[in-house]
């Protein structure tokens, strides 16, 4: 069967991340939504995604298809339930389809025809920037069941404090010795060739990706995860790396997301809570506004290739876009748009040739390009915010 996975209506409450990815790629708890996907299904998905993406995220159609929403992740229960699903078949959970199985074109689907079948478990859904990190302990639990099923962990170092070392998994290549793993609270998953250094304290739930470090002395506290070839440090608690990206000094992260290739300056530090305790509203780009998000701890959304300077204070519920870079003493305001450079006493714009030329820099530390592909999605999505930096 051919799997298809599209990003569903919730794509722009999920922006900056989706601006550079479908909603298939966003990594919640250990893997990515399409990794989760995949792994369920021993089988390679494509993606349906806005037109400009879709050059880097092609979707392959055949004569029958099942269309999975990205936006929800799956479990046993839902996965043999979309498995045998038939033709003019599909999933809902209340109102939202999960997934349908068909043979139409996409422009041909009118689920008026289709049988519906409810599912009546609990799922975990992403349908806003801030369930990435709300929602990452349950499924960092979920993703810690389906990767270690049936595998061995390599030996705990003696040298470790462990708490709960049943729930501590460590890949063939990682490295610590001389930290303290507390387990109790949730799993903690160690990839391959990543490294915690001595003194740092972990405390699940906690994943820690390939090629990854953890400085010394670093303070973790759960749910948080760390994507592949990152560095972290300082204090950081309830937040989610994608990947590439480095907070490698002191400073706090709290509450927070960071997408791919970004980079904290030493001693930045996000605020999580209003003084007031109030509910933390965030910008959104679909209704161009600071909408409620429920939350009274929320801190810092930083899209692909942002940076900020040593010292950068944010303020709670701060939103970055693509490519910013921010630096200077007081608070940035706290919606900060795509390839805005500057900081409180104000901003102008990022060209994206200059962009190109640190992107090109940062990526080659990882032996990795900048492509034409990569370069039409940022002139893109440079176009597409240039309303948000005439504000």
């Amino acid at each position: 069967m051919n799997y298809i996975l599209f990003d569903g209506p919730s794509r722009n409450n999920l922006l900056p991340f989706t601006f550079t990815r479908p909603v298939a790629d966003i990594r919640i708890g250990i893997l990515t939504i399409r990794e989760k996907w995949e792994t369920f299904l021993d089988s390679t998905t494509t993606t349906v995604t806005e037109d400009y993406l879709s050059d880097k995220y092609p979707m392959v159609e055949m004569d029958e298809n099942i269309m999975i929403n990205a936006s929800f992740l799956p479990n046993f229960e839902l996965v043999e339930l979309v498995k045998d699903l038939q033709e003019n078949q599909a999933v809902f959970k209340d109102e939202d389809v999960i997934a349908f199985h068909t043979k139409d074109t996409q422009d041909d689907i009118n689920f008026d025809n289709y049988e519906a079948l409810e599912f009546e478990g609990d799922l975990i859904k992403v349908e806003n920037t801030w369930d990435i990190f709300s929602k990452n302990g349950e499924a960092l639990q979920e993703d810690f069941n389906l990767v270690t099923k049936g595998r061995h962990s390599q030996p705990i170092p003696s040298s470790c404090n462990v708490i709960a070392a049943e729930n501590i998994f460590i890949e063939e290549g990682a490295k610590l010795e001389f930290v303290t793993l507390n387990a109790s609270n949730g799993p903690i998953y160690i990839s391959k060739d990543a490294e915690i250094m001595e003194g740092s304290l972990v405390r699940g739930p906690f994943s820690l990706g390939e090629s990854s470090t953890v400085k010394m002395g670093a303070k973790i506290y759960g749910p948080t995860t760390v994507g592949p070839s990152s560095t972290v440090g300082g204090e950081i608690k309830n937040s989610v790396i994608f990947g590439y990206s480095n907070k490698g000094h002191e400073g706090y992260l709290g509450n927070s997301v960071l997408g791919e290739w970004c980079n904290l300056g030493a001693d930045t530090n996000n605020s999580n809570l209003k003084n007031n305790y109030a509910e933390v509203r965030l910008w959104n780009y679909e209704t161009e506004g600071f909408a409620k998000t429920g939350l009274q701890f929320c801190g810092l959304m930083m899209g692909d290739h942002s940076k900020c300077g040593i010292n950068t204070m944010f303020n709670t519920g701060t939103v970055v876009g693509v490519s910013a870079n921010i630096f200077g003493s007081g608070f940035p305001r706290n919606f900060v748009p795509s390839y805005s450079w500057g900081g409180s006493s104000g901003f102008t714009t990022y060209a994206t040739r200059k962009a190109f030329e640190v992107m090109e820099v940062v990526m080659s530390r990882r032996n990795l390009p900048l492509t034409e592909q990569d370069k039409a999605i940022f002139e893109h999505i440079f176009e597409e915010t240039t309303k948000y930096r005439r504000q």
